[in-house]
């Protein structure tokens, strides 16, 4: 973090979002622990909370990087490809209940239901038995519609319980997700790469490209970690968004960079791999109220 006061925590607003409720635990912890002042601040977009720390406007950003129900986040994958001065520093896993908040005085009344293309599918078998005949309508975030809501009583957003309570909006339903267990991991992002939070990192995420599209080239960087038995919690695969057929692959390995283990891994992928980048090594903490 760059030594200024206050720092800059951005996430994807507007307030009352699941990742303001990420970036607020994660603020919370920094008084509690570092007696760090710092200030949360909105961005309309999950790429424009991580460029503002590429350009300095921010010190950190929290971003949500995987739904347990709907998979990765691709903006934030493509975003951390593209952005070479960031680094993940902690990684954060918050409990999702989403919420459908409306002025509607009763379910039939609803036509169109506003929210994230993530919460949209994560509620999509409640939304098809409760309200099969609604529109719905993706929004950059899950509260960007709620300030609207007064003044259309035929609409609704699939948000938190803590959004309803910020905007005074009433529920409709509550825990609506698909299913229960349902969870989001984010990360702390900044653009140093010595600090660790006082945690002893436990995982590392990395991507990389291959050199060409040819039989056995994925396998081969892959078997790199197979052989030296580290784990991989997630492999990924994201379009270089330069030819048709190409991918980049996006890895998270239970091994911390600086251990001998990933060492190794990462010294043998350098010869199997076009492009190699390492997003950092870091603990994962779940979040709590």
């Amino acid at each position: 973090m760059k030594k200024c006061e206050p720092a800059a925590i951005a996430y994807l607003g507007p307030p009352g979002t699941y990742s303001e409720q990420a970036a607020s635990f994660y603020l919370n912890w920094l008084k509690s622990n570092q007696e760090i002042e710092a200030t949360l601040s909105p961005y309309p977009t999950i790429a424009k909370s991580l460029q503002a720390v590429a350009t300095e406007q921010a010190d950190i950003a929290v971003v949500p990087v995987e739904n347990s129900i709907e998979g990765s986040v691709s903006m934030t994958m493509d975003s951390l490809w593209q952005l070479d001065s960031l680094r993940i520093k902690l990684a954060l896993v918050l409990p999702i209940n989403h919420a459908l908040i409306s002025c509607a005085n009763q379910l039939e009344n609803i036509k169109i239901v506003y929210s994230h293309p993530q919460a949209l599918a994560q509620c999509q078998s409640w939304l098809a038995k409760f309200l099969p005949n609604a529109n719905l309508i993706a929004r950059n975030s899950t509260t960007e519609a709620l300030q609207g809501l007064p003044q259309a009583p035929e609409t609704a957003a699939i948000s938190s319980q803590r959004a309803a309570q910020l905007y005074n909006l009433p529920i409709l339903a509550s825990r609506i997700n698909d299913y229960p267990d349902n969870c989001t991991r984010f990360w702390v992002v900044a653009k140093e790469s010595t600090e660790n939070n006082g945690f002893n990192p436990t995982h590392t995420s990395l991507a990389f490209s291959v050199p060409a599209n040819l039989p056995g080239a994925l396998v081969k960087a892959l078997e790199v970690f197979a052989h030296l038995g580290i784990n991989l919690s997630r492999i990924e695969s994201r379009p270089t968004k330069r030819s048709l057929g190409e991918y980049l692959f996006f890895i998270d390995a239970e091994a911390a960079v600086s251990s001998p283990l990933m060492n190794s891994a990462l010294a043998e992928l350098n010869s199997s791999t076009e492009v190699l980048k390492i997003f950092g090594s870091y603990s994962v903490l779940t979040v709590t109220d």
